[in-house]
């Protein structure tokens, strides 16, 4: 196994085609990181550290910026408007047929039109984003107040454009590269991040919480293992071919297995969820901070529930589920599939070809989602858990970017390998 490891490494040195699509893709995340360290113009930073140091959750949105809301950055955004766009897209799918018919039915042109419409979704959702966090920053003092009305419109499409121009780069990652970009970026952010949380978890060790921290080590390394492990397990189908003819003998149809991942959403549900707890906060807090009122009410209940850590925990955990069930009814057919075992001449032993086929596959796909899904959500809520128990704050949001860092170099490996396993046959 170790031979056919180098081997596999060996072309991945080699081979022009892999090479080119790493290399874009390691150019790619640096253009992106240079873009995080770029801050907007009137940036207060002793306001802008005290702000969040009092606004824990609002360090979660450094899991779609890799660190650039922190900085105030070009890309402070991230690429959370487009994964809002996504998620309203999805969502439409389940309410308006055509939109359905457009995405599954019409094949590539479908699905083309499809990412277009989110595309162009991004746009709005970017620039109502930036005024609600630009106008919430301006109220606190972080950026500096009486900024004319043309510097702050100024900011918002610097901010806004960052945006689209992370969407963009993470497209061109999926096209021209390895993984999915969206992904990828998020990734290098949380990676990006790895030396600051640790110098931030040794700054706030006392003698009294080093027992917890090697606790927080062990469970993080057996967390590494479990999603590994996870990510890898399957259900395994069997599939017969029916009987041929040939010549005179009469041949049997050979015996196959249809694997079905227990995992089948990989990492998004972790960020649509995240998406849709913050999206209040962003609206909320940033119209109120606008003054639009009869909103001050709903963005205070809103602000306590954000720091019930077990209130905002349990709701976290159930959207996961929520989410995993919902992603894998978007992205698995079983009709498809059954049509297709269908059309190849093969069928599950013991259940008619079909329709029979279609409910069967279906089910299976929903009873091991039920595992997949609240392992997903009880890996993002660990900090929580931990945080009640110990208070130890610097790990708020250890849980989720692990999960996401474990899952997409997962995706990656097994994308190279595949790759690899192309150009070796």
């Amino acid at each position: 196994m170790f031979t056919k490891a180098l081997h596999k490494l060996q072309i991945v040195f080699t081979d022009t085609a892999i090479r080119n699509r790493i290399l874009f893709l390691i150019g790619a995340l640096v253009v992106f990181r240079f873009l995080a360290a770029i801050p907007i113009p009137g940036v207060d930073r002793a306001a802008l550290a005290g702000f969040f140091q009092n606004n824990q959750f609002f360090g979660l949105l450094n899991v779609f910026s890799g660190g650039g809301f922190s900085r105030l950055s070009l890309v402070m955004l991230g690429v959370g408007p487009y994964i809002t766009s996504s998620i309203i897209m999805q969502l439409a799918t389940f309410i308006f047929p055509q939109i359905k018919y457009m995405q599954s039915e019409e094949g590539e042109a479908g699905r083309t039109k499809f990412i277009m419409w989110s595309r162009l979704l991004t746009i709005p959702i970017a620039i109502l984003q930036g005024v609600a966090f630009l106008s919430l920053l301006e109220s606190q003092g972080v950026i500096a107040n009486g900024l004319s009305p043309l510097l702050f419109a100024a900011n918002v499409f610097l901010v806004a454009g960052g945006s689209i121009l992370l969407m963009w780069i993470g497209e061109l990652i999926t096209e021209f590269g390895i993984g999915n970009g969206v992904s990828l970026i998020i990734f290098a952010g949380i990676v990006a991040r790895i030396p600051s949380g640790i110098s931030q978890a040794l700054f706030s060790a006392s003698a009294s919480n080093i027992p917890a921290y090697l606790g927080f080590l062990i469970l993080t390394i057996v967390v590494i293992y479990a999603v590994v492990v996870v990510s890898d397990a399957e259900r395994s189908i069997p599939i017969a071919y029916a009987r041929a003819t040939r010549g005179a003998a009469l041949q049997e149809g050979a015996a196959t297995y249809l694997p079905i991942r227990l995992l089948q959403t990989g990492v998004i549900p972790i960020i649509f969820a995240l998406s849709l707890l913050l999206l209040p906060q962003m609206i909320l807090t940033g119209l109120t901070a606008v003054g639009v009122k009869g909103l001050a009410i709903a963005a205070t209940w809103y602000a306590a529930f954000s720091a019930n850590l077990w209130e905002y925990g349990i709701v976290y955990f159930i959207l996961v589920i929520l989410f995993t069930y919902f992603y894998t009814a978007v992205i698995f057919e079983p009709k498809r599939m059954a049509d297709n075992l269908q059309k190849s001449g093969a069928f599950v032993p013991g259940v008619r070809p079909g329709r029979e086929t279609e409910k069967y596959i279906s089910a299976v796909v929903s009873r091991i989602t039920l595992p997949g899904a609240v392992f997903l959500g009880f890996v993002a809520v660990i900090p929580f858990i931990i945080q009640g128990i110990t208070g130890i704050t610097a790990i708020l949001v250890g849980g989720t970017a692990l999960l996401i860092a474990v899952q997409v170099v997962l995706d990656l490996v097994r994308k190279i390998d595949a790759q690899a396993s192309l150009r070796e046959y």
